[in-house]
């Protein structure tokens, strides 16, 4: 399981100006098989608390454990293991694939650098077999491709795969349609629920779209100004919100939730 406990994040301010408080004193929990959503406007500390839960950044106080280890005391093995363990698929495939590799170059990396496989033909294996995984097929019409001739959708299932080859227990998805059309929208979600169901995976999806959680999501976090305002099941939140903010979001929604 992968906590926080009362994480939160201060930014230093330009000078003159005071510090920001981005994340404050929030908790929350994801798990293996459960699509766990954290919602809220730009600006209310969403991705600052993606950030913390990958170790890309330090808290500036509580803690985070991945099954009851906290973060902050692990060493370098500790944190290898960390990272193929919990996993992200940002917003921008673009910006996340390196526009000179080919796909299974930009997956096989991650292969060989964590070690999953070892020999040129057990990588390709794993690369294949990732790309399988993510509705990509056949698999080999998409190896030798680069990012510019993927389309939008193709690129988030190739992060997504790259993702999935390490096999690991959460991903940790930062607005991760919000850029795709509708129906390739729906096809990436697909894939998501998908590999839940097959390999137990679970996630923390960042979102502001509410129609999304409320057909994806098992359990849902509100975030506002940094705070987590109302948690719960995802059916009993959108039935009766508890917290005006939460009722405020269900009524801006741009389509029925």
């Amino acid at each position: 399981m992968l906590k926080t406990d009362r994480v939160s994040k201060e930014f230093r301010g330009r000078r003159g100006t005071p510090p920001v408080l981005a994340v404050r004193d929030a908790s929350i929990a994801a798990e293996p098989g459960r699509f766990v959503a954290i919602v809220g406007e730009s600006g209310s500390g969403k991705s600052t608390l993606a950030r913390i839960l990958l170790d890309l950044i330090p808290a500036s106080g509580g803690s985070v454990t991945i099954d009851g280890q906290d973060l902050a005391r692990m060493g370098r093995g500790d944190r290898m293991r960390f990272r193929r363990t919990v996993q992200a698929v940002l917003q921008d495939p673009a910006g996340s694939l390196n526009p000179r590799k080919r796909v299974e170059q930009a997956i096989g990396e991650v292969v060989r650098l964590h070690g999953i496989a070892k020999g040129r033909s057990a990588v390709h294996a794993a690369v294949v077999e990732a790309l399988s995984l993510v509705g990509m097929d056949p698999p080999e019409r998409y190896l030798d491709r680069f990012p510019h001739e993927l389309s939008g959708g193709q690129r988030q299932r190739v992060l997504i795969a790259r993702a999935i080859v390490l096999r690991p227990r959460i991903i940790v998805a930062d607005e991760a349609v919000s850029a795709l059309d509708a129906s390739v929208k729906a096809g990436v979600l697909r894939v998501m629920a998908d590999l839940k169901e097959r390999l137990d995976v679970g996630y923390v999806f960042i979102t502001h779209d509410l129609p999304v959680v409320r057909k994806v999501a098992d359990y849902v976090y509100v975030m506002k100004s940094g705070e987590i305002v109302e948690e719960g099941e995802t059916d009993e939140v959108f039935a009766a919100p508890s917290h005006p903010y939460t009722r405020t979001l269900l009524a801006a929604a741009l389509e029925p939730v």
